[in-house]
């Protein structure tokens, strides 16, 4: 059998996944792209070993699944978490703020978090910025060992991760696990992509 014969059963298979992982992520509120595709082939019935989609897979599953159920309350819900995230990005400038994550890329739902990155020189300096505005803070453990520390907020649509990085690690492109660039944007920026 030719190879490209054998590889187009698992291609399906990972679109299947993808596509299973999106509708856990949509509905279930899963925000750990890993976890939702291993449980997706879970409930599949696949073997534990099946070799899972990427990220960027899953993110063009979730794209179709937002636009085919629900396409106008997914852009309603996206401008106003978007909104949100502006008024943190001015209320943090002193610590040159980056929106990144879920709201940027337009993948966000109702159980999404707004994901700031900012450098600072001590987390325990933006904990202080906030509580002296009246806004209670509570701490997250990082993924990374990069990370500083993360500082979770409410806002008037969803909560907020606050990713505080060294300033020396503000000119680092981060990537996704996958590779591939993680985007962000500045408060400008995203004012601009408000107005489209």
């Amino acid at each position: 059998m030719p190879r490209y014969e054998r590889q187009r059963p698992s291609m399906g298979r990972r679109a299947t996944i993808a596509a299973a992982a999106a509708r856990l992520i949509a509905e279930d509120g899963i925000t750990d792209f890993h976890h939702a595709k291993k449980k997706a082939a879970r409930q599949l019935g696949l073997p534990l070993h099946t070799p899972l989609p990427d990220n960027a897979e899953v993110e063009a599953e979730l794209r179709a699944y937002r636009s085919l159920y629900d396409e106008e309350g997914h852009v309603e819900l996206l401008d106003a978490l978007r909104r949100s995230a502006l008024d943190l990005l001015d209320l943090l400038a002193d610590f040159r703020p980056y929106l990144t994550g879920s709201v940027l890329d337009g993948t966000a739902g109702e159980h999404s978090f707004i994901d700031l990155l900012l450098f600072a020189d001590s987390a325990k300096e933006v904990e202080i910025f906030l509580l002296n505005r009246g806004i209670d803070v509570t701490h997250v453990d990082p993924r990374s060992d990069k990370v500083e520390a993360v500082l979770q907020v409410e806002t008037d649509t969803v909560d907020a991760n606050l990713i505080i990085l060294s300033p020396q690690m503000e000119r680092v492109a981060f990537k996704h696990r996958d590779g591939r660039p993680r985007d962000r944007i500045r408060a400008d920026a995203l004012r601009t992509l408000l107005q489209e």
